[in-house]
C-alpha cells in the first residue's frame, strides 16, 4: 500500500501531477441529515423553509461554493479548474433524512473526489445550521464516495 502524500523518507508531500495526461473525471459523493420523526415531518411539511429561508436551496449553494473552494480547505488538495458540480436533495421518509448528493465534474490531471465530498459534507452542514432552531437532534451520517471514473482507477461502491 503506498500512501501518495508521503515521500520516501515519510515527509508529507503534494503530488505532482505535472506529467499526467488530462483526462474527463467524474466523482459521486453522498450523505445524509438525519432526525427526529417529528422533526422531520416538520421540515417536509414546511416545504424545507424556515426563518433562514429555503433549507434546501441554501444547502445547494453552499454545497456548490464549498466543492469549488476544497483546495482551500483540504491541506494538499491540487486547485481544479470544475466543469460542474451538481447537488441533488431528497426526503427520505423511511429513515427521516434528507440524502445530500453531489457530482463533481472536471478534465485535469488528478481527481475530483475531495471536491465531490466536501460539497457534501457542507450542504449537510448548512443543512443542519438551518434546522437547529427546531431541534439539536440532528445527525449527519454516511458521508462516503459513491462512485468515481477517468483517471488511474474508477470506483464503484
Amino acid at each position: 500500500m503506498n500512501l501518495t502524500h508521503l515521500d520516501k523518507d515519510g515527509n508529507i508531500t503534494m503530488v505532482d501531477v505535472g506529467d499526467k495526461i488530462a483526462t474527463a473525471r467524474t466523482a459521486t459523493a453522498q450523505g445524509k441529515v438525519v432526525f427526529a420523526p417529528d422533526v422531520y415531518r416538520h421540515i417536509k411539511d414546511t416545504d424545507g423553509m424556515t426563518k433562514k429561508g429555503s433549507i434546501i436551496q441554501t444547502a445547494h449553494i453552499a454545497g456548490i461554493m464549498a466543492g469549488k473552494k476544497t483546495h482551500e480547505l483540504i491541506p494538499l488538495c491540487h486547485t481544479l479548474p470544475l466543469d460542474t458540480i451538481k447537488m441533488s436533495f431528497e426526503y427520505a421518509d423511511d429513515e427521516c433524512a434528507i440524502v445530500v448528493g453531489a457530482v463533481a465534474k472536471v478534465t485535469h490531471k488528478t481527481g475530483v473526489e475531495m471536491e465531490a465530498l466536501t460539497a457534501v459534507s457542507v450542504a449537510c452542514l448548512t443543512i443542519y445550521d438551518m434546522t437547529k432552531a427546531i431541534s439539536h437532534d440532528i445527525t449527519i451520517t454516511g458521508i462516503h464516495l459513491v462512485q468515481k471514473t477517468g483517471g488511474k482507477s474508477d470506483y464503484d461502491k
